[in-house]
């Protein structure tokens, strides 16, 4: 079976308005489904979760059907899915709550690749507690962050590795296997943020070798909030703040507050329709397995799309393509000779094209390219881009560059 962009373009309202959409990276559209799934869990009964009458257990079956939606997509155990708000407060809380056991003198090592949720939160934490921060370097003529790199940063006092999975930058996937296995044996616990790296590549937690992962629905078409996932007797492990009365148990001890029922129900839709993406998997197979066969056809799909724009692009004088990584995916960070990013930018959404220009929040990584803090034109393919799409941004290039 082929992948039908076509159909899944269908799927999703806003791409009506005729925008073509290059900011998946930021934040994708909504599907269809998603939208009914959130107006339905609003339209039934709700209230706290329960099982005497129907809003209670409405709300429950919310609750628990997100949390095995959300670790059919990660590979994860679903008692240790944590709902947040962003993936910055989910790691904001986690630095604070893993903080507590630090030491002075203990070390935390950052990456000059991350989006700086996953960097500032764990620089102030070690500052609190009087830890020292080390930083990992990636490659900038490369845009490789190789394990070695990481490695040489570790120490027996190093307590926790922070990395991304993904760059929302430029897309550089490190090796984070290789890199879990070096943070292991050195005896720190490893952090990724995987809010990238989630919206294009299937997950598997425990593969990776994350003790924590979060990710973010919205890069994925869903709502707009955060998920931690990391095992169960690892959070058992650790006293987060929270109210006297609220529960202890794992993993509501993380969740503050009454949860947004609405919000987590479209989450749940967001996994399936991603699994209806899948190109050959059976109605019988098991969600997990239809979100593997989902992540393939999409990869496919995005990588033809990215490959076809480097190679226009490198038809066109003065744009250096900042991507460089082996593995990476579908984003592209685009500089111009004597151009302003941002000028690119302004002259692609008059035509109808939306591919924003800045750092994104990953200051370190845009410093670190002698991009200073202004960054280059990003643009990010998802799955519902076709070459229509494509045309209308090198066409919107070329003339700009003109």
């Amino acid at each position: 079976m082929s992948y039908d962009v076509g159909a899944v373009r269908a799927q999703f309202p806003a791409l009506r308005s005729g925008t073509a959409h290059f900011d998946g990276p930021g934040g994708t559209q909504t599907p269809a489904s998603v939208i009914a799934a959130i107006a339905e869990a609003m339209s039934r009964p709700l209230s706290i979760r329960g099982a005497a009458l129907p809003g209670e257990a409405n709300a429950e079956e919310i609750v628990l059907g997100f949390r095995r939606a959300m670790a059919d997509l990660l590979g994860a155990d679903p008692g240790g899915i944590v709902y947040g708000r962003s993936a910055t407060q989910l790691t904001y809380d986690f630095s604070r709550t893993l903080a507590g056991s630090w030491s002075p003198g203990d070390e935390v090592v950052v990456s000059r690749l991350d989006h700086d949720a996953n960097i500032r939160p764990w620089v102030r934490a070690a500052e609190r507690a009087g830890a020292v921060v080390r930083w990992a370097d990636f490659d900038p003529a490369t845009g490789e962050l190789p394990p070695e790199a990481v490695g040489a940063q570790l120490t027996e006092r190093t307590r926790l590795v922070a990395v991304t999975g993904a760059s929302n930058l430029i897309g550089t996937r490190p090796d984070i296997p290789a890199i879990a296995g070096l943070a292991h044996r050195a005896g720190a616990l490893l952090y990724v943020d995987g809010v990238h790296l989630t919206a294009h590549h299937t997950v598997d937690v425990e593969r990776l070798g994350a003790d924590f992962f979060v990710c973010s629905p919205y890069k994925f078409f869903g709502p707009h909030h955060g998920v931690l996932a990391a095992r169960p007797e690892l959070l058992d492990a650790l006293r987060p703040d929270k109210l006297a009365p609220s529960t202890d148990a794992v993993p509501e001890r993380f969740e503050l507050g009454t949860l947004p029922y609405e919000v987590m129900a479209g989450t749940r839709a967001a996994v399936d329709f991603l699994a209806s993406l899948g190109a050959g998997s059976g109605a019988d197979a098991g969600r997990r397995e239809r979100l593997r066969s989902a992540y393939t056809a999409i990869d496919a799909h995005e990588t033809a799309l990215r490959v076809y724009i480097e190679k226009a692009v490198r038809g066109l004088d003065g744009v250096t393509v900042r991507s460089r990584a082996a593995e990476r995916t579908p984003t592209l960070l685009l500089t111009f000779e004597g151009r302003d990013a941002a000028d690119a930018y302004r002259a692609l959404a008059r035509t109808g094209v939306h591919a924003p220009a800045g750092s994104f929040y990953a200051l370190e990584a845009s410093r670190h390219l002698g991009l200073g803090d202004s960054g280059g034109l990003r643009v990010g393919l998802s799955a519902y881009n076709d070459t229509d799409d494509v045309e209308r941004l090198l066409t919107g290039l070329s003339d700009f560059l003109r």
